[in-house]
């Protein structure tokens, strides 16, 4: 089973140093990819719950340090060959599409095909408040956005017209080296996971019960017409972290993941490339 790093651009690795010893250590241990996480903005008095930890709060505080997911992940292939790039996840809405097109493709381009592209639609409603974006209907304006953003990357001369997004006859280059990323869905409710069946390439249940959320993954995909089992599964266990990681694993085969992941922050005490090593014998991946 593939094995990626999540949070890899927080704590001691959002910065240039940390972001390229964690790179090029994760690489070297075998390591499949690397995570990102983004908010644009933190607002300081939120009221919306977080849906990943029972505090409904965020970790760290507005004080912490989160790089934009594509510029550190650009900093990130700049030293490193072939470990696989992601965003989990990117929130889609609260970008132009346009603009969002370029910067994955150009990212993609550059790194040589090695770009996840994670989305999400995001729960923090006092950050869409800051940015002048509607919360509501993000899904749908997500959903939107990616339609307009595959034409772009495949085709010259596109025109789309939508709800949130209309031009006529725009190119934008470069393309990804594919013509178009893999989108991988992130989210913990069933809207997300009939998301990633309609549309997406992957699908990241991050929380809830992941095999139902799989399930209704795989039907939603099926009654969109598409083959569910090529939608590439990334979930976590928190078997990994205890006595036989290898059951866990072993479960999580059993669900349909293809992928799961660690958080970057178990590498961070003491020596990056002696820790990723340890977890990479832990997790049988040498």
């Amino acid at each position: 089973m593939k094995v990626g790093l999540m949070f890899a651009n927080t704590m001691g690795f959002a910065g240039p140093k940390g972001a390229a010893e964690l790179a090029q250590a994760a690489e070297a241990a075998g390591f499949e990819s690397l995570w990102t996480v983004e908010h644009v903005l933190w607002p300081s008095d939120y009221k919306s719950e977080y849906p990943y930890a029972d505090s409904g709060r965020m970790p760290g505080d507005h004080t912490s340090v989160i790089p934009d997911p594509l510029i550190w992940l650009t900093w990130a292939a700049a030293h490193t060959h072939t470990i696989k790039l992601a965003t989990g996840i990117l929130i889609v809405p609260q970008r132009n599409p346009g603009v969002l097109a370029k910067e994955v493709a150009t990212l993609d381009m550059l790194s040589g095909g090695r770009l996840l592209f994670g989305i999400g639609v995001g729960w923090l409603e006092e950050e869409f408040d800051a940015l002048g974006v509607p919360f509501a209907k993000r899904g749908k304006r997500t959903d939107e956005y990616i339609a307009a953003m595959r034409a772009l990357w495949a085709e010259e001369d596109v025109s789309f017209d939508g709800e949130f997004v209309s031009f006529s006859n725009v190119n934008t280059n470069p393309k990804p080296v594919n013509k178009s990323v893999p989108i991988v869905v992130g989210g913990h409710s069933r809207k997300a996971a009939e998301r990633a069946g309609y549309l997406g390439d992957g699908f990241v249940p991050g929380a809830g019960d992941i095999p139902e959320l799989i399930d209704v993954m795989r039907h939603a995909a099926t009654d969109a017409g598409r083959d569910p089992d090529a939608i590439e599964v990334t979930a976590p266990h928190p078997g990994l972290f205890g006595e036989d990681p290898q059951a866990a694993m072993q479960e999580l085969a059993s669900w349909g993941v293809h992928r799961t992941f660690i958080p970057a922050f178990l590498l961070s005490r003491g020596e990056v490339t002696e820790n990723a090593h340890a977890w990479s014998e832990r997790l049988g991946m040498k």
